[in-house]
């Protein structure tokens, strides 16, 4: 059985995601500054067919060992919601998401071997469901915030990825509002550093 892990951007003043969120402005006004460094790996452009080119440094390695380790997707609806609107017709994440919501409804598939799997009795359900279409692969919980935040106050996340960006976001979503601190701790085991952006790595550990 693989790991459960979140990897995901953050500003320096600790947002997920910008204020003035809506459906017509995925992720809110600045998120886009936590993610430009994405936008410009060649591993990424491949994904989203993009074109040609595109960065191959540490950032680019990076990026790809997240992908390359990811056997299924978890992410909220409100995440969902707004992805469907942004994203294009073959989405980045090539394999199963189960997207977290009260609602019922068939599966979506995708281009490039996305299908969207809408589960609608809990985080766990959704965990165990993801476990089992990851095999050996490990299974990424994609966001947004409050999603994370639910899997890792529940114990059930077992690597925190921060990819800290150089800017201040000033309000929206913060990643640690309401943690239970008494539910988890973490310990740092790895820092990889650009020009761009800072990737910090997380050992979760349940405290009870």
């Amino acid at each position: 059985m693989g790991k459960v892990f979140v990897s995901m951007g953050i500003s320096l003043d600790g947002y997920v995601a910008g204020p003035n969120r809506s459906l017509q402005n995925m992720g809110g006004d600045g998120w886009g500054s936590l993610h430009a460094w994405v936008f410009r790996q060649r591993v990424f452009r491949e994904r989203l067919l993009l074109g040609e080119g595109g960065e191959t440094g540490p950032d680019n390695r990076f990026l790809a060992a997240v992908f390359d380790r990811t056997g299924a997707n978890i992410m909220g609806k409100r995440m969902f919601e707004e992805g469907e609107r942004a994203w294009p017709e073959t989405p980045p994440f090539r394999g199963q998401v189960f997207v977290l919501t009260h609602e019922v409804r068939a599966p979506w598939e995708r281009k490039g071997g996305t299908t969207f799997h809408f589960v609608n009795d809990g985080l766990e359900a959704a965990l165990q469901r993801a476990r089992e279409a990851a095999g050996d692969e490990d299974v990424r919980i994609s966001g947004g915030g409050a999603t994370v935040l639910q899997y890792l106050n529940a114990g059930l996340v077992d690597e925190l990825l921060l990819s800290l960006a150089p800017t201040f976001l000033g309000g929206g979503v913060r990643l640690f509002e309401g943690i239970d601190r008494d539910a988890v701790e973490v310990s740092i085991t790895e820092v990889v550093g650009s020009p761009e952006v800072t990737h910090l790595r997380y050992a979760v550990r349940r405290k009870r």
